[in-house]
């Protein structure tokens, strides 16, 4: 059919001979015209295009405006949270208090946490003073030098029990979502089953059973302990390999389908396990065993001890809620193109989980670390109050809130400032967690 326009340059007629021409040259003036993409019963001259191009799409020339990541667009965002911001500076004041505080005050004054003054008055209560400015307990010890080394110990219970909770929970949640089916549903029932049992219940058990002396004979057993840990983990590496090669691939979908590898399974798993129970009382057994044993046991005092095992009680119970959160990310993102093309680039089922599965669900796990750290150093205190928790001569903000409950009504100061510096500390750690939570979600749009 055909289509007659005007030369955008002469204004001679020119003709389209069918609806598939997209160019034409003019007669008269020898211009090479194209139809507009936007009209077409109008030509524009080629060079004209090319313009347009040019315009549409900047060339070295032109400033190129420079995408954002996700973390770097929820930084601003945080920062435009004046709470989190003010949750973030606090927390931050605290850490170097506590670190350098206990020193500077030592250089200072010659005060430390277990400093008693020898003026024969040592059972004397101090109200806070210009020499003590938060007083002294009834043994006329400073409660600020006892403030801030309880802030260490406080801080490093929240922080490294939070670490074994997302060592464990990570790493379970991660393998529970991934594999999926029947080895899925296994691995959270056994959560529910735990879940079923107050937390607090579990700990304190941990710490009746294995607290005391018994603690310091647990840390004797280290070395034999972390031996049969390296042998059972290296045995196990060494059993799957050795099942793929005679069975093929494990996965969740053929795993246990025959009576034939469930027996192997077991049997792998049965010389696992005596080699690393050998292999532990080989070493506790022998003359440089024992010798490291006992240098373990006598060189951690009773009350860190104590602490050590204060750390591991409370992070096993608090990982719980970190693999439903972990596995609930994994199970939205398990069918992701990316996941796709690694299996198809022949990347292993460890590498897809933790290599591209795990990184692209830490926001949801940075929020939740930060809120259970608060949650953590109040079970803490809890537990202080109850007598399992710090021991004596170490102190926790806890422990000496518990001490200052009992003289509350003569030296109140004894719980005032412990209690007001624990309640500040949790107030910046949720509002720093808040303003995490708001930051990493795409969804919010608030700040």
């Amino acid at each position: 059919m055909l289509r007659e326009l005007s030369c955008p340059k002469c204004g001679a007629p020119v003709t389209l001979a069918s609806e598939d021409q997209r160019a034409v040259v003019c007669s008269f003036c020898n211009a090479t015209s194209i139809l507009d993409q936007n009209d077409d019963a109008r030509l524009i001259l080629e060079e004209d295009k090319q313009i347009l191009l040019e315009e549409e799409l900047p060339g070295e020339g032109v400033p190129k405006v420079a995408g954002t990541s996700l973390w770097a667009d929820a930084w601003k965002r945080l920062l435009k949270n004046k709470l989190a911001v003010f949750g973030m500076i606090v927390l931050a004041l605290m850490i170097v208090l506590v670190s350098l505080g206990p020193v500077i005050l030592r250089l200072l004054t010659g005060i430390t946490a277990d400093y008693i003054p020898a003026d024969g008055d040592l059972i004397k209560s101090f109200p806070p003073s210009s020499r003590h400015p938060m007083g002294t307990d009834e043994q006329g010890r400073d409660i600020l030098a006892r403030v801030l080394q309880g802030g260490r110990i406080s801080l490093a219970v929240g922080l490294i029990s939070t670490i074994v909770s997302l060592a464990v929970g990570v790493s379970y949640g991660a393998i529970a979502g991934y594999l999926g089916g029947k080895i899925d549903n296994v691995m959270m029932r056994l959560v529910d089953i735990i879940y079923a049992i107050p937390y607090i219940l579990i700990v304190i058990v941990l710490l009746s059973v294995f607290g005391g002396p018994n603690t310091q004979v647990l840390i004797g057993a280290l070395p034999a302990i972390l031996t049969g840990l390296i042998v059972g983990v290296v045995g196990i590496l060494v059993a799957v390999n050795i099942f793929r090669k005679i069975f093929g691939e494990i996965s969740a979908q053929n795993f246990g389908e025959t009576i034939v590898r469930f027996v192997v399974g077991l049997i792998f798993a049965g010389v696992v396990v005596a080699l690393a129970a050998l292999s532990s009382v080989f070493v506790f057994r022998t003359n440089v065993g024992a010798s490291i044993a006992e240098s373990y046991s006598g060189s951690v005092s009773l009350g860190m001890s104590q602490i050590f095992l204060l750390f591991f009680a409370l992070g096993l119970v608090s990982w719980l809620t970190m693999a439903r959160v972990v596995r609930g990310q994994i199970l939205s993102l398990k069918n992701q193109e990316f996941v796709l093309a690694a299996k198809a680039t022949g990347v292993s089922t460890f590498g897809i989980i933790f290599r591209h599965l795990v990184p692209n669900a830490l926001g949801p796990v940075i929020v939740y670390a930060t809120l259970t750290v608060p949650s953590v150093m109040l079970s803490e205190a809890f537990l202080s109050y109850l007598g399992l928790g710090v021991q004596a001569p170490y102190a926790s903000w806890g422990s000496l809130a518990a001490d200052g409950v009992k003289n509350i009504a003569i030296f109140p100061w004894q719980l005032i400032f412990p209690g007001v510096t624990m309640a500040l500390t949790l107030f910046s750690l949720n509002f720093l967690g808040d303003g995490l939570r708001d930051a990493l979600d795409p969804q919010t749009r608030k700040f």
